[in-house]
């Protein structure tokens, strides 16, 4: 082969690996938002869609003409480690209400391809009163408008909808605010990643309504044959591998530490890191793909931009050197920690704010793999050990 032939491989290979980082940090990838990162999926898109069913049984659905490509990753595992953030400054998960919100927004918006604010509001009041469960929507009371318009701003996000004339904000403190929106309604159908939809879903047990909208028939269900298990081992393992930081092995199923441990998954694992672009870290506790260009990250550990994250590599600190201690002992760090520093982390400066601190901290350890708290005690993970501190770092204060 000649070496112009070798460098066109090798470009070839370079783009689908960055690609497929790509698309494990951003599962919707927009031409309007990144016209670049669009333009490489869908000139690579024949391969990752291979590549993503191949490995992890996920459908890539590219849209030439609508401008995006939406990546449905899909897991038998639910996790509350990356829920749904607020677009507006506090950037807060999501609560229930607003997740029902938005629910109740996207059914609305299939209506019609033009709506506005307060049409939209009207119809999901009406949605919400006829539903038994579902809490009624009253736009009189100022935090149902907050809650609906983080909704709506989310939809925004995902391009499902866009404001053609007013800002949704305005709706915030006017209830008789005026916003035009044009609705995409493939995309808004596009979000929903769930292998079953919900319509199809007759249960009447509600905590058997998650695991039957992510049944995944390819799988066999309750009878499947021997070719079927380990798919969904080779699938649920890789899955695993490219959503989280790190995966332990005393926390994968019996089946995943099986094909784990045989030569053909070990085979798969590397093959797969390599063209994806990752380095494959193998300890005797667990596997980590490591991306150096970050690509295939959505939030990042360290990362100053966080009093939880920075509060968190400093507890970490301690639980690395020390072993493991009382949570009561992290309260009592982050509580000295607020007193030697008492111009930062001034949403934390009031009563209870050590404690407080000390808990969104472990929450970020815990998001990471890095700690893990067991009844009252803290213990660090060994993936925590790349962390560690250097002596002299210290926390600077805010001007």
């Amino acid at each position: 082969m000649s070496s112009l032939a070798n460098q066109l491989v090798r470009a070839e290979k370079e783009e689908i690996a960055r690609a497929i980082r790509t698309l494990l940090g951003r599962p919707l990838v927009s031409r309007h938002d990144d016209p670049a990162a669009f333009d490489l999926i869908r000139k690579r898109r024949q391969p990752l869609i291979q590549w993503f069913d191949y490995f992890c049984g996920w459908r890539l659905v590219v849209e030439p003409r609508q401008g995006y490509a939406r990546l449905a990753k899909v897991s038998s595992e639910s996790s509350a480690t990356r829920p749904a953030r607020r677009r507006r400054a506090t950037r807060a998960p999501f609560d229930r209400r607003r997740y029902t919100l938005l629910c109740l927004c996207a059914a609305e918006l299939l209506a019609s391809p033009v709506t506005t604010i307060g049409m939209l509001a009207r119809r999901v009041a009406q949605a919400a009163a006829v539903e038994a469960e579902v809490p009624g929507f009253d736009p009189v009371r100022a935090e149902e408008r907050a809650a609906f318009v983080d909704a709506l701003k989310l939809l925004e996000h995902y391009g499902a909808v866009t404001a053609m004339d007013g800002a949704t904000e305005s709706y915030l403190g006017d209830e008789a605010a005026k916003v035009l929106y044009r609705v995409d309604t493939t995309r808004v159908i596009r979000l929903l990643a769930a292998p079953v939809p919900p319509s199809r879903i007759t249960t009447d047990d509600r905590d058997g309504v998650p695991a039957a909208l992510t049944a995944e028939p390819r799988y066999g269900g309750d009878e499947p044959t021997e070719t079927q298990r380990t798919l969904r081992a080779r699938h649920s393992l890789l899955r695993r591998l490219l959503d989280e930081p790190v995966v332990y092995r005393d926390e994968l199923t019996p089946a995943q530490a099986d094909y784990a441990a045989s030569l053909t998954g070990r085979r798969l694992i590397r093959r797969a890191a390599e063209e994806a672009g990752f380095v494959l870290e193998e300890r005797a506790e667990g596997l980590l793909l490591v991306d150096a260009d970050g690509t295939a990250t959505d939030t990042r550990f360290p990362d100053d931009g966080s009093h939880a994250k920075v509060a968190a590599l400093l507890l970490l600190d301690l639980l690395v050197s020390t072993g493991p201690v009382p949570a009561a002992r992290l309260d009592a760090e982050a509580k000295e920690l607020l007193r030697r520093f008492p111009q930062w982390a001034r949403a934390y400066q009031s009563d209870g704010g050590g404690p407080r601190l000390a808990a969104d901290a472990l929450e970020v350890l815990t998001m990471f793999g890095l700690a893990r708290r067991t009844g009252d005690r803290v213990a660090a993970l060994p993936a925590a050990a790349r962390y560690r501190v250097e002596r002299g770092t210290d926390v600077q204060e805010e001007s």
